[in-house]
């Protein structure tokens, strides 16, 4: 297994076979990769987080393949007030492979990433006040999150060392995610437990999921610059193929990790026709992110990510913005808290508020805001997962324009559920570390 470095000579920028370990689940012995970059500093597509935290996920051995899993599932009961609420049973999942193999003096990651939200969810997903984005049966949902792609990422990664000191990388994505905003939302530690998308997802991250991505990047131990062109048009409604169009969109991105608890990002994206019912609409986004994080006592972590997001349309003067705060807490192996902070300029058509005589003139814009906060406590755990109960709380806010619509100024929406995922503790790491000692010493 990759990461743990034995004495000796190696070649410039890599490391030198290490010994298999047993899972460690939530890993903070990092697996050391090119020019001395963490393995798993990558979040989703290229996008890094912070090294002194970690992605609950199984790392084992297959030949001579490295693999990784993790993934999450919630079956949920979802409630939203008001009249533009509703409530569902549903359940939103998603699981990730990750192979990497030693490959032409550098290393090659194959990753697949899918979901059955189509399935859990039906095609218009699940409710969410404020929520826009996508359409289902030629209708634009809102105060719904719509269903991701059964494909959300088949992905090859390719990097290598230039110097000891500098690496370049090339990721080629029939589905993934380009140089644009910091790591999608369910791959950020400060967010890995909540099941709900932030509502300026397309303000933000929503590219996670483009057919058709090349990226290449050159990077060293602390900064990353990289530049992507990929399909900018948003998945269709059929949620099980894959959407290919041409490449003809493109971002870059300048990533700066100064330390172990910190990464930093900015970026920029021209998308081309992200609208297939509009398709003479484009639109520029700018994204700035800070992740911030570290470990707490035995086996617990903290994560919190800020960010602004903001889009310029093609058909509308200056930006619309977007704001987060986020974080979440492992208070130890049985306890976890969460909680998200937001304000979004949604326009009058993202939220399906023009037309009609009562309807709102397509240029305004509306500040809205949502705030929530959540719990899991785990029940039971074995064969490498983990089973939580949870349960989330959302404050949103509309201003009063929009308070006989949503019933109140501030609507509120509930969330309880089970929760599954790969189980992530440093009690496994400390048995692990204690075992090959106790190899060694023999």
């Amino acid at each position: 297994m990759r990461g743990m470095v034995m004495p000796g000579k190696a070649k410039p920028g890599t490391e030198m076979p290490a010994m298999a370990m047993p899972d460690t689940g939530m890993s903070g012995m990092k697996m050391t990769g090119t020019v001395g970059v963490p393995a798993d500093r990558n979040a989703s597509g290229t996008a890094w987080i912070p090294d002194a935290v970690s992605e609950p996920m199984h790392h084992f051995v297959a030949g001579n393949w490295d693999l990784m899993l993790h993934g999450a599932a919630f079956a949920q009961y979802d409630n939203q007030g008001g009249p533009r609420g509703d409530s569902q049973l549903g359940v939103i999942d998603w699981a990730m492979l990750m192979a990497t193999h030693d490959l032409a003096g550098g290393r090659l990651q194959l990753r697949s990433m899918l979901s059955l939200d189509r399935v859990g969810v039906g095609g218009s997903g699940y409710p969410q006040l404020l929520q826009t984005g996508e359409r289902f049966n030629g209708l634009l949902l809102h105060d719904r999150q719509h269903p991701h792609d059964f494909f959300m990422e088949v992905a090859a990664l390719y990097d290598r060392a230039l110097t000891p000191d500098v690496g370049v990388e090339l990721y080629l994505a029939p589905s993934g995610e380009p140089a644009l905003g910091p790591p999608a939302n369910m791959h950020r530690p400060s967010a890995m437990d909540n099941p709900m998308v932030p509502i300026g997802h397309h303000w933000q991250d929503a590219s996670h999921v483009s057919f058709g991505v090349v990226t290449a990047g050159i990077f060293t131990r602390n900064w990353k610059v990289e530049g992507s062109i990929f399909n900018g048009r948003d998945p269709d409604e059929n949620r099980w193929d894959f959407d290919f169009n041409p490449l003809d969109s493109y971002s870059g991105r300048v990533t700066f990790n100064p330390d172990s608890a910190w990464s930093l990002s900015a970026s920029y994206g021209f998308i081309k026709s992200p609208e297939t019912l509009d398709p003479g609409h484009s639109m520029h986004r700018m994204v700035l992110s800070i992740q911030n994080g570290g470990r707490l006592r035995s086996d617990g972590q903290w994560a919190t990510t800020l960010l602004w997001g903001a889009n310029g349309h093609s058909d509308q003067p200056g930006l619309s913005n977007s704001a987060l705060a986020e974080g979440e807490v492992m208070l130890d192996a049985k306890n976890t808290v969460f909680a998200r902070a937001e304000f979004v300029q949604k326009p009058a058509d993202d939220l399906a508020l023009t037309g009609g005589p009562s309807g709102f003139a397509p240029g305004r814009s509306f500040d809205v805001g949502a705030f929530s906060l959540g719990y899991v406590r785990e029940l039971t755990q074995g064969r490498g997962m983990t089973l939580g109960l949870g349960a989330l709380g959302t404050l949103n806010c509309v201003p009063s324009a929009l308070e006989a619509l949503y019933g109140s100024r501030t609507p509120v929406g509930a969330m309880v559920f089970f929760r599954v995922r790969a189980l992530g503790s440093r009690a496994t790491e400390m048995a692990a570390m204690k075992g090959m000692k106790g190899m060694n010493e023999r």
